[in-house]
């Protein structure tokens, strides 16, 4: 305390400098309309400055709250959209259904844990069957399809990727009547991956497109990459080939697991007809 005394009188003049001199710049303001005027444009700069620099800052600290929130709101939007086609559909060949199926639905979930360079890759979610994810659910981006779900646990859900010998995922060519399986092959590079049992006859062309066609667990019409190049099997009457996958598995972060609410009935139907055509012969 000594010491801070000895500091204020040491430099007694420096600091009643200081003192008059706000009393002055006070005066000074409060009584000459300019100066006043160009004090408050300058204060209401730096605060605003200093105010955009916090937000800014609380903006960064709660993006992991957007993103969640927009990943739920994207669900459910996507949920909607599947809704309103199939209802659009049905109208459009008069047929009415007494009730209002929403055939899929979608539940956000975060990558955890992602491999890619291995012969059979596979993807943690950290969604799992409290949030009402199964085993054979499908799993895709905004952009293309990711995966199945292959075990969950109550918090946490392992995904087989598409990159994987053992995935595959039936799809169409964009204009062209013809359905075909997606499957990675032995490829060591995620970006792409090969289409197979194309005819030899169908005319295949760089830029085609490449959808799901709705026969496996996803729905139909989500695009999984683009043809970069046809190659025509020599002694087969079929053809694979080479596409650019949509999905960027090197980054993925946000993915979507797709409930076929209409899924277990399908398959059930589907196992019964082939239980039948066993018995007959």
């Amino acid at each position: 305390m000594k010491n801070l005394w000895l500091f204020f009188v040491r430099y007694n003049a420096f600091f009643w400098f200081i003192l008059f001199f706000v009393f002055a710049l006070i005066l000074t303001i409060q009584n000459n309309a300019f100066q006043k005027s160009h004090y408050l444009s300058s204060s209401n700069k730096v605060i605003g400055s200093f105010y955009q620099e916090i937000d800014s800052w609380k903006e960064y600290l709660s993006l992991e709250k957007q993103n969640r929130e927009l990943s739920e709101e994207n669900a459910q939007l996507r949920s909607n959209l599947y809704g309103y086609a199939q209802k659009a559909y049905l109208d459009s060949v008069k047929i009415k259904d007494s009730v209002d199926i929403e055939r899929y639905r979608f539940t956000p979930a975060k990558v955890i844990n992602n491999s890619i360079h291995q012969k059979n890759n596979y993807i943690t979610l950290n969604k799992g069957a409290k949030d009402g994810i199964k085993s054979g659910m499908g799993v895709i981006t905004s952009k293309g399809v990711v995966g199945i779900v292959l075990n969950v646990s109550p918090h946490f859900s392992t995904v087989q990727s598409l990159l994987h010998t053992e995935t595959k995922v039936s799809v169409t060519l964009d204009s062209l009547d013809i359905f075909a399986s997606l499957v990675w092959g032995d490829n060591t590079d995620s970006r792409f991956a090969m289409v197979q049992d194309i005819p030899n006859h169908i005319k295949v062309k760089k830029g085609n497109k490449i959808f799901t066609s709705g026969y496996s667990l996803f729905p139909e019409g989500i695009e999984v990459g683009e043809v970069v190049e046809t190659e025509i099997i020599s002694g087969d009457s079929f053809k694979n080939i080479r596409i650019l996958l949509t999905t960027n598995f090197s980054s993925l972060q946000h993915v979507y697991v797709v409930d076929d609410v209409l899924g277990a009935e399908k398959k059930e139907l589907e196992e019964l007809e082939e239980s039948n055509g066993k018995n007959n012969n």
